[in-house]
């Protein structure tokens, strides 16, 4: 859905991509950076339920930890890095990241253990669709309510307005959309593949 944005965004990042390539910071360093910061996001999560100022922290990690994948990718293509193994490395940290994050919020019971179990599913399965259907040559960028960036945004803003207000409620809401729009986004992907795999059949 944030595609278009997301390429705006992306163009804006171009500055901060050459200051990170001044410094010294490659693509695969950044994408470290950005799992590193995922996992400690996890942490601050696990202690969310008790002290609500823990899920602002979380919330900043989270961010900086996506700010860090959108960074790697701008970074291997304005300086013609990209290789197939960064392209692999970056979207397996990205499933250890959306792991990571959604482990520390069951873990610290901010929401139903079902229904976390049932996002971080859908979570996984989003990208497996992509990655399937892009290797039977099936382009899938845009396809679906909740991208990557999407469930970013979603899980921000929940955070955010549980570390104010009924952390358990607002945490364990913002866990049901996700998982309810993440497995939607499986099905939409499933039946765009099917689709088109039917059209050039006929």
């Amino acid at each position: 859905m944030l595609t278009k944005l997301k390429k705006k965004v992306q163009t804006m990042l171009t500055t901060e991509a050459k200051l990170a390539h001044e410094i010294g910071l490659t693509p695969n360093r950044i994408s470290a950076i950005g799992i590193a910061l995922a996992f400690l996001s996890a942490i601050a999560y696990t202690a969310g339920q008790t002290r609500t100022l823990y899920l602002l922290l979380a919330t900043v990690l989270l961010l900086l930890s996506g700010f860090c994948d959108a960074l790697d990718g701008i970074l291997a293509r304005l300086y013609h890095e990209t290789t197939a193994f960064g392209g692999f490395l970056d979207s397996l940290l990205d499933r250890y990241a959306d792991v990571a994050v959604y482990a520390g919020i069951i873990a610290s019971g901010l929401c139903d253990a079902p229904w976390g179990l049932t996002a971080l599913t859908g979570s996984l399965l989003v990208s497996y669709t992509r990655a399937k259907a892009e290797a039977a040559g099936i382009k899938m960028e845009s396809v679906g309510l909740a991208e990557r960036a999407e469930r970013i945004i979603i899980l921000a803003i929940a955070s955010i307005t549980a570390s104010f207000w009924q952390p358990k409620t607002v945490m364990n809401t913002g866990i049901i959309l996700l998982a309810i729009l993440s497995n939607l986004t499986v099905l939409q992907r499933g039946l765009h593949v099917y689709n088109k795999l039917k059209k050039r059949e006929a």
